[in-house]
């Protein structure tokens, strides 16, 4: 069986789903993707999570749903003086806006243990990680989470990279870029948003943004433009682009990116070309937004949500 291996930090959930109401749940940047390729994924593919939590209630909480979810916890290390961070989202006319409190978050001790992570590490055939899961770490784990990912890449493994920017998780911009620039150089594939980017790396154009991930050595580029077209680059494919066709109504844009990373992965990893995976995350992330939530079960469902139909240009 095949092995996939997402790396990062899984959180309580408070979203908000009416004024003053909240709902709880667990969520995160790299587990929503984990969420949504194990869905995506037939029985051939095992899907892990790798990160740490604590011993307390609400970590052995968070375990026992992602074990109800069908992702592996064999690959999470128990920390006893820890415990699980927490977010609350608001929302305003579908965007949103986050608050954090993950001061004993044992997922920031996610490299500490080189030895463990090489562990969790092996035999996984797609490695998938983010800026926020690097922003999370102090520096020095930072450059042995990029080293590790760097001796499964040479194992064999393809690394995927969302460029999720949270600029309160980083000590300044310089941080930001050169974390974003570490990410980069240790993935195949990266799905970039040019609206985050873009002003950060003062880019003039979508076109330079995905050229510095392609010079940063990643075999595949895929450029987020929020409803815009999606530009996408592979060494062996060449380039395109794909336009999503509008969203009647935005609802919660949370894990948008994280969903649309799932469906591109999930269909690549079906053998599928670039312009159909590039559509499929497209379709996928279209329908995660018009519902609340970091997790959408009806997302994966053809007719429960209204299609985010897609064309696809050469």
């Amino acid at each position: 069986m095949a092995r996939a291996l997402a790396l990062g930090e899984c959180m309580v959930e408070l979203a908000q789903t009416g004024p003053g109401l909240y709902r709880r749940g667990f969520a995160g940047d790299t587990f929503n993707t984990a969420w949504y390729l194990r869905r995506s994924l037939g029985p051939d593919w095992q899907v892990d999570y790798g990160s740490c939590a604590g011993t307390d209630a609400v970590s052995d909480e968070m375990l026992g749903f992602l074990a109800a979810e069908g992702i592996g916890t064999g690959t999470i290390r128990r920390l006893p003086d820890r415990t699980v961070g927490l977010y609350m989202i608001s929302l305003s006319a579908g965007e949103r806006s986050f608050s954090y409190w993950r001061g004993q978050s044992a997922a920031r001790a996610l490299a500490d243990d080189p030895a463990w992570l090489a562990q969790i590490l092996t035999g996984a055939e797609r490695v998938h990680f983010s800026a926020i899961t690097l922003a999370i770490l102090p520096p020095a784990g930072r450059a042995a989470l990029a080293e590790a990912l760097a001796t499964a890449r040479r194992q064999g493994a393809q690394v995927s990279f969302d460029t999720n920017l949270r600029p309160r998780l980083w000590e300044g911009g310089d941080a930001m870029r050169a974390g974003l620039r570490l990410g980069a150089s240790v993935a195949d594939v990266v799905p970039p948003s040019f609206d985050e980017d873009g002003p950060l790396f003062d880019d003039p154009t979508p076109e330079a943004t995905l050229a510095r991930y392609r010079n940063l050595g990643a075999g595949s580029v895929v450029l987020k433009q929020g409803a815009g077209p999606m530009l996408w680059w592979d060494a062996a494919e060449g380039e395109g682009r794909v336009t999503p066709r509008p969203v009647a109504q935005v609802v919660d844009t949370t894990a948008a990116g994280d969903s649309l990373a799932a469906g591109l992965l999930a269909a690549r990893m079906h053998g599928q070309p670039m312009p159909q995976a590039v559509a499929a995350g497209a379709d996928l992330a279209a329908r995660v937004i018009q519902a609340p939530g970091a997790l959408v079960p009806d997302a994966l469902a053809p007719d429960a949500l209204a299609s985010g139909a897609r064309a696809s240009e050469p």
